[in-house]
């Protein structure tokens, strides 16, 4: 499985060697060469046991998605480090390689803008790839597999209920839900284009949009473009891409917009991100940081639905902005966008049982002897579910709590740590202190904890921790 999955890898190494032939860039050779070792690996991974037809267990489903996003960051790489402009070390390329399949958006580069173009869109493909899933876009374009791939599938989405399937089997639930990914991707390229985005940056940025990303083709990211309406776009995109994929798909099967409304999670993310723009235009207003009426509305909307959402884009740095806003702006990251999204954090649906469930402890306080089920919609969450959501966030508090301090023990200062933290474990990029411009000046012991970060993250903790286990590798 791994060997295949990693020769498929190697094919997303032509699309940069074609934009780098247009632009005549002279990066093409890096790609060649990286598509050759990459492909050459996976069919020597894969030939000594191609005979093998077992049937996966859950625990080999965790185990190659574990590997694979591993060895996907490493080989990923190759072609940062081939080239000679930028001029990369193993740390860098790996972190950029990682944060680009993870779509955190942490960035060890500056000088974008006289980047070859063939490196710039690679970074994008990265994210878009990354963005819903390699796992899941490999079942749905590898059914020949021939092995088992609902476990695949239960390891790689997140959200507290994995069992719910849109169709019956695996290969057509993720034929459609890459269907709904690559939908919105061209929806948001013509409209980026429409906008005045050149061909390129449209494409670039609409990748990055759609897998909540945040890589940019320029070092101001979308402020490069100084225009409202490509901020609006950008929001109106990035939110889409942070509500449940599944939920899109339900909605366009039944051609009915109403299901939005009725999905709880969804209504608790428009609240969320509403009420948040609400705090954070008022807090701007009244300490007058913008004379614009414009320039308020669209840098403040565009920022919580940004940073909320961990998608990371930048049109102003929010990171001066004043009082409590760049901490609070920080702290939306932790809940994220919708479970089944392409979004970072914890997810909405966590949260809102967090809430219903803390609600529901208050009532007992009151009525001691009452059965008070906390309800999504009208139907009762299992006590399981609840025990499984407290248990992520307390292994989410705890594993930030270690990483910060590892990263203070490197020295950096707090605000730094917990920022730095923040950014990768949420999978959201732009931090505060040191790295609210980037990774590329931190030391290698600090790039490699926030690979981890970002690794654990991405695979929503549970499914990498669980190898560590004794009990994992017990038969």
């Amino acid at each position: 499985m791994l060997g295949l999955l990693l020769a498929l890898f190697s094919v997303t190494m032509l699309p940069p060697i074609l934009v780098s032939w247009l632009y005549a860039d002279g990066v093409w050779g890096s790609f060649a060469i990286s598509f050759l070792i990459i492909l050459a690996s996976g069919l020597t991974i894969w030939a000594p046991v191609r005979e093998n037809r077992q049937e996966m267990r859950l625990r080999d489903g965790f185990t190659v998605v574990a590997l694979f996003w591993i060895v996907l960051g490493s080989f990923g790489a190759l072609p940062l480090l081939l080239v000679d402009r930028p001029a990369m070390s193993v740390v860098d390329a790996i972190f950029e390689s990682i944060s680009g399949l993870t779509t955190t958006g942490a960035t060890v580069l500056t000088g974008l803008d006289s980047l070859p173009p063939g490196i710039l869109y690679y970074r994008q493909q990265l994210q878009w790839f990354g963005g819903l899933g390699i796992i899941v876009l490999a079942v749905a374009v590898l059914p020949m597999l021939g092995v088992g791939g609902m476990q695949l599938y239960r390891a790689e989405t997140p959200g507290p209920v994995k069992d719910n399937k849109l169709t019956p089997r695996i290969t057509e639930t993720a034929k459609a839900l890459l269907k709904i990914y690559v939908g919105i991707t061209v929806a948001c390229t013509v409209a980026y284009a429409l906008a005045g985005m050149s061909a390129f940056d449209a494409v670039c940025h609409a990748f990055s949009t759609v897998a909540i990303g945040g890589f940019s083709t320029h070092d101001r990211s979308i402020a490069f473009f100084d225009s409202a309406v490509i901020d609006l776009i950008a929001v109106v995109f990035m939110f889409a891409a942070g509500v449940n994929f599944a939920l899109h798909f339900t909605v366009w099967r039944e051609r009915r917009l109403r299901s939005y409304l009725l999905d709880p999670e969804f209504v608790a993310f428009v609240r969320v991100l509403g009420g948040l723009t609400l705090v954070v235009l008022i807090y701007l207003y009244a300490t007058g940081y913008y004379t614009s009426a414009i320039d308020l509305f669209t840098k403040g909307l565009f920022q919580v639905v940004s940073i909320g959402t961990t998608t990371g884009f930048t049109t102003d740095d929010f990171s001066l902005w004043p009082g409590a806003l760049p901490v609070l702006l920080l702290l939306s990251s932790f809940i994220g966008g919708c479970a089944g999204s392409t979004a970072g954090g914890m997810k909405v649906i966590r949260w809102l049982l967090m809430y219903k469930q803390g609600i529901r402890e208050v009532m007992r306080l009151v009525h001691p002897n009452a059965e008070i089920p906390v309800k999504l919609g009208n139907k009762a969450v299992p006590n399981r579910v609840i025990d499984a959501v407290w248990g992520f966030f307390a292994i989410y508090i705890v594993v930030y709590g270690v990483l910060m301090l590892l990263l203070m023990m490197f020295g950096l200062d707090q605000v730094t740590a917990f920022a730095a933290i923040a950014a990768t474990l949420n999978n959201l990029g732009p931090g505060l202190g040191d790295v609210a411009g980037g990774f590329g000046a931190m030391a290698p012991s600090i790039k490699y904890a926030a690979i981890c970060a970002m690794l654990l993250g991405r695979l929503e903790i549970f499914t990498l921790l669980v190898l560590f286990t004794p009990a994992f590798w017990q038969r």
